[in-house]
């Protein structure tokens, strides 16, 4: 028996000789659905904008054509339906969900979208929590979806647990920023990753300078950036720069993400297309 092993197969990542479950927990879809490919956004720790990474990323993936969908893993702080404008409760048939569609018409599941008011919140404690999320995948309609964004939680929780043993991901998206204190807890979130075998696909670093409206000169507000560096220690690509800026802020807040035209991730978009 390993020393991490924790004699809860149903939890533990170990490849124990005493285990006495099948070491799969992978929840199958309902017949209603089909999805293609599962990429999750993860951050070490919350506040790097990870929320807004899924969702520009949605963005990029249904502009290029493909069907699109976010499953909003953070149950008690969502934020995806604010960005892309959606309210109401979703409804549902024979006993399953129906996602709430987007102008653009990317496919959302969020706690947010289950309450009679989106300022309600969810009281939860965690197996709760991730029984919801559970149910997000396996009794939501996800019909024909090629790209989905599972928008986790940050840390290394019951959440991000629940999806990697739960939901066949076919990679992770780490989000950071740029400070030294974040890539110690990026390294978190890699080991995570390597240790229950889910494919990492590389680092966005967000917040990482601001542009002068005036001149142009790029300014590191948080100092030189360590996240570079993280990813070639980690042997993990760094996959691009986010600045911080104002424009795309003020969409998100307004619910207007899907009009966003900076080229901040294209080239992320682009390697994500050729995995198809």
């Amino acid at each position: 028996m390993s020393e991490n092993c924790t004699h809860n197969c149903s939890t533990c990542a170990e490849n124990c000789s005493s285990r006495t479950e099948p070491q799969s927990f992978i929840e199958p879809l309902n017949p209603h659905s089909s999805v293609k490919k599962v990429i999750g956004i993860v951050s070490g720790k919350g506040g790097v904008g990870k929320s807004m990474v899924t969702s520009m990323l949605a963005v990029l993936m249904s502009r290029k054509g493909y069907s699109t969908a976010i499953l909003d893993a953070d149950v008690t702080g969502p934020s995806i339906p604010k960005a892309f404008g959606v309210s109401g409760q979703v409804t549902g048939y024979d006993g399953y969900m129906t996602p709430k569609i987007s102008h653009g018409n990317i496919k959302i599941m969020s706690s947010n979208l289950l309450l009679e008011s989106e300022d309600t919140p969810v009281i939860w404690r965690g197996p709760i929590i991730a029984g919801a999320v559970k149910q997000f995948w396996t009794d939501t309609i996800w019909e024909d979806v090629d790209f989905m964004f599972v928008d986790m939680p940050p840390g290394t929780g019951d959440v991000p647990l629940t999806v990697f043993q739960s939901i066949p991901l076919d990679g992770i998206i780490i989000v950071t920023s740029p400070q030294e204190l974040v890539s110690l807890v990026v390294s978190k979130a890699v080991n995570m990753a390597k240790k229950m075998n889910i494919p990492i696909i590389g680092i966005i670093e967000n917040m990482s300078y601001v542009k002068c409206p005036d001149c142009g000169k790029v300014i590191e507000i948080f100092g030189k950036s360590k996240s570079e560096q993280t990813a070639n220690e980690q042997g993990i690509d760094f996959l691009a720069r986010m600045p911080i800026d104002p424009s795309l802020a003020a969409l998100t807040d307004s619910g207007e993400i899907e009009k966003f035209t900076g080229g901040y991730l294209d080239e992320v978009a682009q390697k994500l297309e050729s995995s198809l």
